[in-house]
């Protein structure tokens, strides 16, 4: 694609295919590629084949090359997704294969000055609920020991903040974490770990609440358009949310090195609206030509996020909740590919 800003004009109407929308998503803006160049040091992904990970590395990769930049982009997974650590490894991302409960492996991963954390484990929670916490809160303190000299910005989520009144506008940074849930309760525990070695060794931490990131195949915004598509119906009780374009989070989760300190710095990522799932069914609904089917109601209270800090930082985000909306619509009509992982938005028990 020639044109590759975030001006509407550059956007597309609709997106037709994955390599379109892996460009799109992985678009570093010209202060992602500012900020990358004011780091020293390399930058390492741990975690980087879940959801988010390899878009976020190849947005990283583009970034070190545009800014003509000798920096090591690398990332560190498993890797039990087939091709995905060739498909990094062609653009030029080094990838380390390692079980990060195995402290012996980490200490063999190379240095990094910076470093993104994106490791976590959610659903299936209530079957292995101790494998959760390890993943959560175990993991964190092998990696604070490991990279005590780095700078690490840590995925976290909205979930540790209660579910708050509609009508609030959401839970700002300032608002007191009460989890709902043992999958919610660990990712507190996760961000307390890091807390305290950030306080121990002055290890310069931000942690950045995300809820919910939005790729055409997967998200909240997925998971109504394709039970409206097939007729199923949409639990209300979790009757709105927050969303925001993946390609910004990745921007944002990339600046927000720059911003890490002791104790850690906090801050929320999603969009600025307060979005209502039964208007959403019904846009939905509009689009395909269906009538949206419909259980339970909405309460007045749910799991919402203020993220008027985020954009006094970094502006606000640059695709459009109608964007999104629009996009998603299309991929559904064409049966564009989907992870098949649904968000679970719905969950007001903190089940998982």
């Amino acid at each position: 694609m020639a044109c590759s800003s975030f001006k509407p004009a550059c956007l597309p109407d609709l997106v037709g295919s994955e390599p379109e929308l892996e460009e799109i998503l992985s678009r570093p803006m010209p202060e992602t590629v500012k900020a990358v160049s004011r780091l020293g040091g390399d930058i390492l992904i741990l975690g980087v084949s879940g959801k988010i990970g390899p878009t976020l590395a190849r947005l990283v990769k583009r970034a070190v090359d545009e800014g003509g930049l000798n920096k090591r982009v690398i990332g560190v997974s498993r890797f039990s997704t087939p091709g995905l650590r060739e498909e990094l490894e062609k653009i030029g991302v080094e990838t380390f294969s390692c079980d990060l409960l195995e402290e012996e492996e980490v200490e063999r991963l190379p240095e990094a000055s910076n470093v993104i954390y994106m490791v976590g484990r959610k659903f299936g929670t209530q079957e292995d609920s101790s494998l959760t916490w390890a993943v959560n809160t175990y993991i964190p303190a092998i990696v604070s020991r490991r990279f005590k000299k780095s700078r690490i910005v840590v995925f976290s989520t909205g979930n540790v903040y209660p579910l708050v009144p509609v009508s609030s506008g959401g839970a700002d940074e300032s608002t007191p974490p009460d989890p709902v849930g043992e999958y919610a309760q660990s990712c507190l525990g996760r961000e307390r770990i890091f807390e305290y070695f950030s306080r121990k060794y002055g290890l310069k931490t931000l942690l950045l609440r995300l809820n919910y990131a939005i790729d055409l195949r997967y998200g909240v915004l997925l998971d109504v358009a394709r039970k409206v598509f097939e007729g199923l119906p949409i639990d209300l009780r979790m009757g709105y949310v927050n969303v925001i374009w993946q390609g910004d989070v990745n921007n944002i989760a990339v600046r927000s090195l720059e911003l890490c300190s002791s104790p850690p710095e906090v801050i929320n990522v999603t969009g600025s609206e307060t979005v209502s799932v039964r208007w959403l069914a019904e846009k939905f609904g509009a689009i395909f030509g269906k009538k949206p089917v419909f259980k339970n109601s909405e309460t007045g209270n749910a799991l919402l996020s203020n993220a008027s800090k985020c954009f006094r930082i970094f502006g606000p985000p640059t695709v459009t909740l109608d964007r999104m909306i629009k996009w998603v619509a299309h991929w559904v009509l064409i049966g564009g590919r989907t992870f098949n992982k649904p968000t679970h938005f719905e969950v007001v028990n903190g089940r998982f």
